[in-house]
């Protein structure tokens, strides 16, 4: 037994009115609620000196508001372009003039992290403001938008699992038996949107406010910014067994979509992707925890 997919459109509403036409998607409007979400996170945190170093927020409220703009700009052109490098070069440099058409979908998490990096290390160069700190205001606010999006994702019938005949595989809109190899009856697969919402957004977001709220762990600069980097490359590994590779990277010789592959073990483009993140997460925690007076530093206040 599986289940079907859900009657939800992925609109959520439209408008047409002569030669105007206007259409809210529920992948617009998880964007715009992440965003909203996690400045209040990062507001709220400022607004409690005790959670930093030396009682000092990274930014003032007023500042935060600033560096959203940025941030913004950051997950968009970052988000977009790392979608066209990383998973459909060719296409995208054959046909330039679609690279701007972002409501047909296509954004990529990992071209989004570096985008907002690149927009955060320009602002704090801007205006003076500790890296490591702000970087730890920015991990603790994004979890609850990577979980809207991935559910956007489930909505819009996307990014979506590998066969499964699991009773909780869902047969997405316009699979056919034959796009299941080995799975009997209907073409079922994981819902790998939700399970990575469940752990790259609510599990890790839970985490994060745990960690920065009551274990005193923004006391550290750059240790948050470490767990979160570590926790997201983690999560995105272990789903991208359930996933579905991207058509592009799929052949008759490479059915599973693997980039590397050494006998029947392989690894997806996500999790070459999400690997180094995983690794460097770590590595930043290690770091952080070292260049500190660890007795003082990590006393919760």
């Amino acid at each position: 037994m599986v289940l079907n997919f859900p009657d939800i459109s992925p609109e959520i509403f439209s408008i047409d009115i002569g030669s105007f036409s206007f259409a809210l998607r529920w992948y617009a409007l998880a964007y715009i609620t992440g965003i909203i979400i996690a400045w209040r996170i990062a507001v709220a945190a400022v607004r409690r000196p005790a959670l930093w170093p030396k009682n000092n927020p990274p930014m003032t409220p007023e500042q935060v508001e600033s560096f959203l703009t940025w941030a913004i700009l950051g997950i968009i052109l970052g988000g977009r372009l790392g979608y066209v490098l990383f998973y459909k070069p060719a296409y995208y440099f054959a046909n330039p003039a679609e690279i701007p058409i972002l409501w047909e979908g296509g954004m990529s998490f990992h071209g989004g992290f570096l985008g907002v990096v690149i927009a955060g290390l320009l602002f704090c160069w801007k205006n003076k403001i500790p890296v490591f700190s702000a970087a730890d205001m920015i991990a603790i606010s994004v979890a609850p938008g990577l979980m809207l999006g991935r559910i956007a994702n489930f909505i819009n019938a996307e990014l979506w699992g590998r066969p499964s005949d699991l009773p909780w595989a869902v047969v997405f809109p316009g699979q056919l038996a034959q796009d299941c190899p080995g799975v009997t009856g209907l073409c079922a697969r994981h819902p790998s949107q939700l399970y990575e919402a469940a752990l790259e957004g609510l599990l890790l977001g839970i985490l994060m406010l745990f960690l920065a709220w009551r274990k005193g762990w923004l006391k550290i600069p750059g240790q948050l910014t470490g767990v979160f980097i570590a926790g997201y490359g983690a999560a995105r590994f272990v789903v991208e067994f359930f996933r579905q590779a991207d058509p592009q990277f799929i052949s008759p010789d490479n059915p599973m979509g693997y980039i590397i592959q050494i006998g029947s073990f392989g690894l997806s483009m996500g999790q070459l992707l999400s690997l180094p993140m995983f690794l460097a997460g770590l590595a930043f925690v290690y770091y952080a925890r070292r260049r500190v007076d660890q007795p003082d530093a990590t006393q919760p206040q």
